[in-house]
Order: structure tokens, then sequence, then C-alpha cells
């Protein structure tokens, strides 16, 4: 209670408690005067339960089951695998039967953030190989040729090691990448023998930036290097299997459509082109590579979502365009079905003549569960279609939730497909005598279409564009209302007219078709990366809590050097951890 002083001759005086009495607490997070904080709490609570009611929970789990990925990347020591698989299994018992309860929802994100942490420990423990742990000398190796890669300056090709010389108690490395001179790399599917110079998989550049390591660690390759002397094709002693049969037919097919394309057109087009359609980039020239990824148009040379997206949509509307002309299909036959399916197996092929890259595996399970829906009469464009997809490709490539196509990819589509379903109908429910449709009958809804659809996927891809490539795109909106129409509508599906049209010899129009069209596309791009301000620089945002575990390489290299086993020196097992970052505090400090 609160008391006035009332003696006379006296100051007056005022005693009381605190908080005073018309701010008491009222049990919840915020003092009851408070009203603003108390409306957005319970904003906050409705927004809570309506995301765990039926049928939205969905898109949820696989934003858990990235959360227990990233926890496993983090994580100090290398977890125990039968461990977590058993904690997996009776989290997602116990969600099982707490399905009529009201904490059905919680124990389902914990249960998925279990599965994906036991999901990339397995993934880790199924593929552990070797990984060279220090520099090696003139190392006789012999192997079969995996892939190959044609660069600007050099070559690159992956050697499947079958006979490896290291001293007594040496471990033998199961893959390499080597480099050559250009023109000099030995075909996919040949057995060579020949001399490197094998070094440890790059280190990350800097305390928390990208690890190169870890890349090459899922992808199976110990070690990199460069030839040192002739290399020597020569019979294999053993068979390669199916699979390096498949990997030469496929690298033959990129190699005659190269050179179907080299005999049409040269240059920056022709590397364009060649990337466009067989997933090779390394052979554009470095001011336009740059210049590309100024003005925000690189993603057009990786063989992403969009890519699949116009491949699969192209041959849809083209086939029901000509089913649509029989009468008799029409109205006895589910050609919308056909249509879907015939794109699907577009889209496969696709896949696999780009070499089927985890990239692009991830946009090729996007495109075809989109195409599933329609085949089974469901919508297609929805969260919970982008939510199969994702767990799809996190259950089959974990690491791929810490590279940045993966962020940037679900990124813009998640964007885009908020767009679809809130933002359009929203902008486009109008009477159809308004201002809006007159608008929509001089192509009004396209370009307006096109323009919300660049400016939400640039801002949904600029903070991990900033954070992974320390640049901003500030005209990236511009660049694709130029650009991107004509790569949709002229390049892409002369392309594959070009493609159709190779086994009998009628080609080279579609190509020089496209030529004209990628000439357009370096126009914009030039010009975009020559405005003022068009290259955006953006500092590191800076490192977080760096995780202690030891890399077991390196653990294993001392060990061994403490003991005076010089052999045991050069090779060992390790993989590379990514580091935690700040996230945007960072970022917001140094831009303050």
């Amino acid at each position: 209670m609160a008391e006035r002083g009332g003696a006379q001759g006296r100051v007056q005086g005022y005693a009381g408690t605190w908080p005073p009495r018309q701010a008491a607490w009222t049990g919840d997070f915020a003092p009851s005067g408070f009203d603003a904080w108390s409306s957005f709490i319970e904003k906050l609570r409705t927004w809570v339960r309506a995301e765990a009611g039926a049928g939205r929970l969905l898109p949820w789990v696989p934003v858990a089951f990235g959360v227990g990925i990233a926890f496993y990347f983090t994580a100090d020591y290398e977890p125990v695998a039968w461990v977590t698989a058993v904690a997996a299994v009776i989290l997602g018992v116990a969600a099982f039967l707490l399905r009529r309860q009201k904490l059905f929802p919680l124990a389902v994100m914990i249960a998925a953030v279990a599965a994906g942490f036991a999901t990339a420990t397995w993934k880790t423990a199924i593929i552990a190989h070797p990984v060279l742990a220090k520099a090696m000398f003139s190392v006789p190796l012999s192997g079969f040729v995996e892939a190959r890669d044609i660069r600007e300056r050099t070559d690159r090709f992956v050697l499947r090691v079958a006979q490896m010389e290291v001293p007594r108690g040496g471990i033998r490395l199961e893959r390499v990448r080597l480099s050559v001179r250009k023109g000099t790399a030995p075909d996919v599917g040949s057995f060579v023998e020949l001399k490197a110079r094998l070094q440890p998989p790059l280190a990350p550049l800097r305390p928390g930036s990208y690890d190169f390591g870890r890349d090459m660690f899922f992808q199976g390759i110990g070690a990199s290097g460069f030839v040192t002397g002739a290399i020597k094709t020569v019979a294999a002693p053993v068979s390669g299997g199916l699979s390096l049969r498949y990997a030469a037919f496929m690298q033959g097919l990129r190699d005659a459509i190269d050179d179907r394309i080299r005999k049409s057109i040269g240059g920056d087009q022709r590397a364009i082109a060649t990337a466009l359609l067989t997933g090779r980039r390394d052979a554009i020239t470095t001011p336009v590579n740059d210049a590309m990824f100024i003005s925000g148009r690189g993603h057009v040379l990786s063989i992403s979502g969009y890519h699949m997206a116009v491949v699969a949509g192209v041959v849809f509307f083209a086939v029901r365009a000509l089913l649509a002309l029989i009468p008799a299909l029409t109205t006895g036959f589910p050609i919308k079905k056909w249509s879907a399916a015939a794109a699907l197996a577009a889209a496969a092929f696709y896949l696999l003549l780009s070499g089927a890259e985890v990239a692009t595996q991830r946009s090729f399970f996007m495109t075809a569960v989109v195409l599933i829906a329609v085949m089974v009469d469901r919508r297609a464009v929805t969260f919970r279609t982008l939510a199969v997809a994702a767990m799809i490709v996190l259950v089959l490539a974990p690491e791929a939730l810490v590279h940045p196509s993966f962020q940037m990819s679900f990124a813009a589509t998640l964007g885009l497909v908020a767009l679809v379903q809130i933002g359009m109908p929203r902008l486009f429910a109008s009477p159809d005598n308004s201002m809006t449709a007159r608008a929509a009958l001089w192509g009004g809804r396209e370009i307006m279409t096109l323009t919300l659809a660049s400016l939400v996927a640039g801002l949904a891809t600029t903070p991990y564009a900033a954070f992974h490539f320390h640049r901003v795109t500030p005209y990236g909106v511009l660049a694709n209302l130029a650009a991107m129409p004509v790569v949709s509508a002229v390049v892409m599906p002369a392309g594959m007219l070009g493609l159709l049209a190779m086994p009998f010899g009628l080609d080279g129009v579609f190509w020089k078709l496209m030529e004209f069209g990628i000439d357009w596309m370096i126009v914009v791009t030039e010009w975009v990366a020559a405005l003022p301000g068009a290259i955006g620089r953006m500092a590191a945002f800076g490192t977080g809590p760096q995780s202690r575990r030891p890399w077991p390489g390196r653990a294993a290299a001392s060990d061994a050097h403490r003991q005076g086993c010089v052999p045991c020196q050069g090779v060992a097992r390790r993989r590379r951890r990514p580091k935690a970052s700040r996230g945007f505090l960072a970022a917001g400090r140094r831009l303050l």
C-alpha cells in the first residue's frame, strides 16, 4: 500500500511498492498496460494454432529435418550412428502414439529433428573413405576415368583409383581429381596410368568461409592435384562396371552435342549454349562470366529449377497442343496427364544429359513432384509440393543443406510459391471491366507477373548471395526483365529443337537461333554490369562459435608423426566441417 505523509510543516512524500498497481503483472509475457505486446503475443498464438492444424503441419517437417542436419554439422565430435538411429525411431514411434493428443505437433517436430540428425550421420558413415592429409609427390596411379571437365585454360578429370603405389602401411585413395593441360584429358571410361602430385582437399580460405573439402568428401574424392607426366592409356585389367559404361555413353553424347554446336557457332555463345544443354560451363571467358554474376544472371549458367521448369513446360504445352488437334483425344482421354508424363520423361532425360549433379537432381525432384501432382489431379504449386521436394533432397543428400545452391534455390522457390498462392490472387482479383482487366488485354498482367517474380526471387536469394559470395545485384530485376523472356521463349526452345533435329542433320538452324538469343542475353548482361553501382560488394559476415570437433585426418597425421610412422603421415580418414555463423547481426554491425 502506498501512503502519503501528512504532517504539517514537512514535505509530503510518497512511499509505495514496485511495480505500481496499474502495471502489475498478469501472469503473461508483458505488463497488462502494454497492449501492443499482448496483441502481438495473441497474434503469434493464433498463427501457431493455425500452422498446427490439419494439413498445415507438413511444410514444417522439412524445416525441422533440416535443423537436425544442421545440428549434426555443428557437433563437436562424430556421433555414434546406431545411437542416432535408435533415438530417431523411438521419437518417431512416440510421435505416432501421440497423434491424437495436443502434443502431436511438438512430437512430430522433435522426431523430424532426430531423423535429420540420424540421416546425416548415416550418410557420412556410408560414404566414409580415405582422404589425403599431407601432400605427396610423383605418386604412380592407375585407374578408370569417371568424369571429365573441359575448362577455359585447363581440363580436369576424376580418376577411380585401381592401383596406387604407397609405402608399406599406407592407405590407398579411392578417387582423386586431377588437372591436365587443355585438350589432354583422357576419355571417360578409359583405363590410364600416370604420375601425379597430390594435395589435400582445399581448406576454407578464412574461418567460417566455404569449405570445398567438405564437398569433395561427399563426392567421394580424397585428394586433388595435377598430372606431372604423360598419361598412358592401357587395357583395363577388369571391367569398369555398368555405371562406368553409362558414364562413358553420356559423356560421348555430350561431346557429340558440343561438337555439333561448335560447327555452327563459336566463342562465348557456343560455351553458353553447351552449358545450358549439357551442364559444361567452364569454357566461358572470364569477362562474360563476371558480367553474368554482376548482373545477377549467373544462375542461368548452372542448370537449376529454372531450366527444368522451362524444359518441362515447353514439352508439356507442346505435347498438349499437338494432342488437342485430334478431337477424338480431347473428348475421351486425359491429354493433360499424358502431357505431364511426356514432360516428366523430358525432364529425366535432361537430368541425365546434364550430368545429374546434386543441384540438378534437386531441381528434377521439384519438377517431378509438380508433374506427378498434375497426373494424380492434385494442385501442383503448393507449399506441400515444395515440402515434399525438400524432404526428398535432404534424405538423399543431407549435405546439400549447407550448400549455397540448395539454400538459394529453395528460398527463391518458396517466395514464388507464396506469390502464386497469396499474392497473385489478391492482385488480380478484380471485376472484368476494371482497369486491371483492360491492362491484362495488352499484356500488363504478364509484365506484372514477370516483374513480381523477378523481384520476389531476387529478394529471397539476396541474403544468401551476400553471405556466400559477398556480393549483391542491385539491377537484377532489370536484367531479368530484359533477358529472361528471350531465354525462355527463344534460347531454351531452340536448344531442345536442336537436340531433336540432330539425328536428322537439321539442327544447324536451331543453333543459329539459339546464338541470336544468347547474343541478346550477353548484350543485356554487359550493359547492366556496366551501370553505375552494379557491383554490390558485401563484407564478410564473420563467424560465430567455432566447432571444436577435431578433424580425423589431422589427428591421425599428428599421431603418426609423433610415433615415427612416416608412411602413415600421407593419408588418413577425414572430412571437413562447416562453421557456424552469426547470421545477419554481424552484417548489420558492419553496415552501421
